[in-house]
């Protein structure tokens, strides 16, 4: 717990012990009222001591009125009208009130940094064959570390020796553990589990997924929501206006009809600035979107800010990209379709041409050829992107690409006709064949789909591949809008018309996988990055990162943040309605100070209780 709050509960504690013993000794010897009021300031002090130090410092930067100053100004009346004990009693209650409501806060985000904690310790440097334990922020691309089994992952790395299983629970919510072998990439803040492993570091600390996530979740609460400000402007005009209010019920009858009865008028107006206390609305409506974040990352979703989660509320058209986000992005060589070469030959060249490119497919075709890449066979090597690979290789001109780039070279390319994607071959300007590519749908995908569509939602799709391959998915998913072979920068392009479109009335969402569809992420209203445990790109440009490579998170994310606003709704609703009753009977003389002090209190702890039902309720 931080240290100012266990100090005030301490000092709150004191207070309260002081009161208790004031007020039976009072009821047992009867005190003098000089010695009463002497008693009850003992325990007020400390008791009042941070509401005070809290309105001098608001004082200075002329930000007085707010909840703190109501009280304040409130308990003194009430000492000055010769109600002591009354005065003691409304403190007392107001800061266990707010002691609560910093426990609350303070919970919501530990949880948060619990579910995050993921941050490494030290790391376990090899130099010359002896083992070091270092600060993780001092490992340099190349490092050599040993991760033992039970230790933290410090940085991401790439497997150089060694077999375990890898638990990733932490950044991707995921609870079954990942087999990892030599070669595979590790991410910083994993935890392997079962055998030492040896890597080579890939990443700097203050580049890796645990550096990029931590400062993402601790910057999570600095973008607030409309609700969130709302209820900020709210108190912002509020406390002056009832501020005046509790004077007029004070000083209205002391110029007209009680003018000889001043006493219950003043009190009744103490009583007014009681019952105008905010806390209940001012601790609800954060408490529930730090609660909606929370429990978000649990499930693997990382939400940049709290008004994103009003944002999804508003959501009617999600923009997805094809590969890599609908589909598995693991391409597989379905057909091999020479002209005159052979097809070892073809797929050959097709590989050497690819072996520099990090696209999916060309990784694909890189695997299919299983033999190494001799990399002095290729003497200048040109990538376009969305479109192709220009490369001399074995001294011809060799070009590897879609049917629009050959024939953009003036080299007349057929179309296949087939289902798939096909990587056509061109050398010295003549037509060899081609590789016909697949990719399957992701497991979720369509469960996913069907139930944005339940939602009413407007489905989009953009990818880069032909338009064969694309409205076959499309069709598949019953998307209402399918645009093929786009570039990038089409892309951007596509989802601008969108935004001033109709259909961008309320807010637009799009959803890809990486660097590719950075610009469009960066531009959508939401951009919701999948599989971000991977993509530097994804977490830069993203507002919303899926950890793991599944759609249904939209899903999920979409249920937290409907039950999230709901809350924050609830609790508005709730706490303005019986904040407004409150003041109307306070006014005409129905409610107590005591009374006043305790509905605020059972108000706070009822939006509460409303937000931690509400968020738990979203993740069943």
């Amino acid at each position: 717990m931080d240290r100012k709050i266990k100090r005030d509960g301490i000092v709150t504690g004191i207070g309260a012990v002081l009161f208790v013993a004031v007020f039976f000794l009072n009821r047992a010897l009867g005190f003098a009222d000089q010695v009463l009021l002497i008693c009850y300031l003992a325990a007020y002090i400390p008791t009042a001591f941070s509401a005070y130090r809290t309105v001098i410092k608001h004082i200075k930067e002329w930000k007085i009125f707010d909840e703190h100053f109501l009280i304040v100004l409130a308990t003194i009346g009430a000492f000055l009208v010769g109600e002591y004990a009354e005065a003691e009693a409304v403190m007392l209650f107001f800061q266990l009130g707010k002691f609560l409501e910093a426990v609350s806060l303070e919970k919501s985000k530990r949880s948060i940094e619990k579910y995050m904690d993921i941050k490494p310790t030290y790391a376990n440097r090899i130099v010359r064959g002896k083992e070091f334990q270092i600060d993780p922020k001092h490992l340099k691309i190349g490092h050599v570390i040993v991760i033992k089994p039970g230790e933290r992952i410090p940085v991401d790395a790439v497997v150089t020796s060694g077999n375990s299983t890898i638990d990733t629970k932490a950044l991707t919510g995921e609870a079954v553990p990942r087999a990892v072998k030599t070669g595979d990439k590790l991410y910083s803040g994993s935890i392997n589990l079962t055998g030492a492993l040896e890597a080579r570091v890939a990443k700097e600390y203050q580049d890796s997924t645990v550096a990029k996530i931590l400062d993402l979740v601790e910057k999570a609460s600095e973008r607030k929501g409309e609700h969130e400000t709302f209820a900020e402007r709210f108190t912002k005009w509020y406390t002056p206006i009832v501020t005046l209010l509790a004077f007029a019920v004070m000083l209205i009858p002391a110029f007209t009809f009680a003018k000889d009865d001043l006493y219950p008028w003043i009190y009744r107006g103490l009583i007014v600035l009681v019952a105008a206390l905010p806390c209940g609305l001012m601790v609800s409506v954060p408490l529930a979107f730090f609660g909606g974040i929370s429990s978000a990352a649990r499930q693997g979703i990382l939400i940049k800010g709290v008004g994103l989660l009003e944002d999804l509320t508003k959501v009617d058209t999600f923009v997805f990209d094809k590969t890599g986000t609908l589909t598995e992005g693991q391409f597989s060589v379905a057909e091999i379709c020479p002209r005159r070469m052979g097809p070892e030959e073809l797929l050959e060249k097709i590989a050497y041409a690819e072996s520099y490119s990090n696209h999916p497919i060309a990784y694909s075709l890189r695997e299919a050829y299983e033999k190494p890449i001799e990399k002095k066979r290729l003497k200048w090597v040109r990538e376009f992107a969305g479109y192709g690979v220009k490369a001399t290789l074995d001294g011809q001109e060799v070009l590897v690409g879609n049917q629009k780039f050959l024939n953009q070279n003036q080299i007349f390319c057929p179309k296949t006709g087939k289902s798939g994607t096909g990587v056509h071959l061109a050398v010295d300007g003549e037509y060899e064949g081609y590789i016909l590519i697949r990719d399957e749908l992701r497991e979720d995908t369509s469960d996913t789909i069907r139930e944005l569509r339940k939602r009413q939602m407007s489905l989009v799709m953009l990818t880069g591949d032909n338009e064969q391959v694309a409205k076959e998915i499309g069709r598949k998913l019953k998307i209402d809008y399918i645009y093929a072979n786009l570039l990038p920068e089409d892309k951007v392009e596509q989802v601008e018309e969108f935004l001033e479109s109709e259909m961008g009335e309320e807010k637009l969402a799009c959803v890809g996988d990486g660097l590719n569809d950075a610009p469009v992420l960066a531009r959508a209203d939401i951009g919701i990055a999948m599989g971000g445990l991977g993509s530097d790109a994804a977490i830069e440009a993203a507002d919303i990162v899926l950890m793991e490579d599944e759609p249904y998170q939209i899903i999920t994310a979409l249920n937290i943040a409907r039950e999230t606003v709901r809350a924050v709704k609830q609790n508005m609703f709730f706490a303005i309605g019986i904040k407004v009753i409150l003041l109307i009977l306070a006014a005409i003389g129905y409610v107590s100070m005591k009374n006043a002090i305790i509905a605020d209190m059972a108000v706070m702890i009822l939006t509460l209780l409303n937000s931690f039902w509400t968020i738990r309720y979203s993740e069943s």
